[in-house]
């Protein structure tokens, strides 16, 4: 997305004419007012529409899950992309219960997978590495699975059209490499940053919370560019989704941003190219600490707050409904004119 194509102001002042011309007081919809107008600039058009939403959800797995900071062994990641496949998971229900189109797509996860019309085979390899020993991944590694993420959303736009995005994720591990993201990316202490993902006792949280600092300071993270902390402690499933998230804003596709680690790839895709954030709309506010803090940085105000920690994407699936209501008020409620109502008196 540049500059060159941000939407002209008379395009704004006609849109803030049509919703102010609704059958209702002037900003009596709140929040759904200020979602409708985002959305129709980003569409340009005063006429906008959702058109076949998807829910991708990335699976990776995580070399950091050796030094034991998760209270679920590293095999849960595949054993959830199988139940994923077979329709079990919250994110499914969510999914079917909203019209949203999904797939999982293989980004990092060990063991091999079946075909199936639901699984997008993209492993760059079977897990990251143990990013106190080591890199992530290599510069290689990064690189492609940005680009995968990228190649995945532009093929949904070109096939079926798709205009609205959820990232979900899945991997064993991914709140630690997220909360490594925060801390290198924002001069927060790790005390704000970590915490109990999985559900993880005081010992666990504590060595969590020991290995972000470690591996900010043993990669030389601060000050570092986005890609770099990404290669460094990030996991496939989030440059991937950082990558799909750079695609839908360039090709005008609403990205609907769920918890704390699709919010850490919006946090490194918006320091890649900050014109990213005019197509994010954020779901909600994960029970996960740190993710108010990312919410903070990226200035964000979600429209839910349901103690959610789960991630997969429901609470971005959850959201959905509100953010279709925008979109509908716009184009299907009535105006004064057309319903023979009194407008407010002078």
């Amino acid at each position: 997305m540049s500059r060159s194509t941000i939407p002209s102001t008379d395009l704004g002042e006609r849109l803030q004419a049509k919703i102010d011309g609704k059958t209702k007081p002037p900003g009596s919809l709140g929040r759904l007012e200020e979602l409708a107008m985002q959305i129709a600039l980003l569409q340009e058009t005063t006429e906008p529409e959702i058109r076949s939403p998807l829910c991708l959800v990335f699976a990776g797995d995580h070399g950091i899950t050796e030094e034991g900071v998760s209270a679920f062994p590293a095999e849960v990641t595949y054993q959830m992309v199988l139940n994923f496949l077979s329709g079990g998971a919250a994110i499914n229900v969510f999914a079917r219960q909203n019209g949203l189109h999904f797939r999982v797509v293989d980004a990092g996860v060990k063991g091999d997978f079946e075909a199936h019309e639901k699984l997008i085979q993209s492993k760059i390899a079977a897990g990251t590495v143990n990013f106190l020993t080591g890199s992530a991944m290599t510069v290689a590694q990064c690189d492609e699975a940005i680009a995968q993420g990228r190649r995945i959303v532009a093929g949904w736009s070109a096939r079926e059209g798709t205009n609205l995005l959820i990232c979900g994720e899945m991997g064993i591990g991914n709140t630690t490499s997220a909360a490594a993201v925060l801390h290198a990316l924002s001069s927060l202490p790790a005390e704000v940053c970590v915490g109990r993902g999985t559900g993880v006792d005081d010992e666990m949280l504590q060595r969590k919370l020991d290995i972000v600092q470690q591996a900010v300071e043993r990669h030389a993270l601060r000050g570092a560019d986005a890609t770099s902390i990404l290669r460094s402690v990030g996991g496939f499933e989030i440059a991937m989704m950082t990558g799909a998230y750079l695609e839908a804003a360039e090709r005008r596709i609403l990205i609907l941003v769920d918890g704390f680690i699709a919010t850490a790839a919006a946090l490194l895709a918006v320091r890649m190219q900050p014109l990213v954030t005019q197509a994010m709309v954020f779901a909600h506010k994960s029970d996960e600490k740190g993710h108010a803090a990312m919410l903070d940085l990226l200035g964000a105000s979600p429209l839910l707050d349901l103690g959610l920690r789960l991630g997969e994407g429901t609470g971005a699936a959850l959201a959905y409904p509100i953010v279709l209501a925008a979109v509908n008020f716009l184009r299907e409620m009535a105006d004064f004119a057309s319903a023979n109502v009194s407008e407010k008196t002078e």
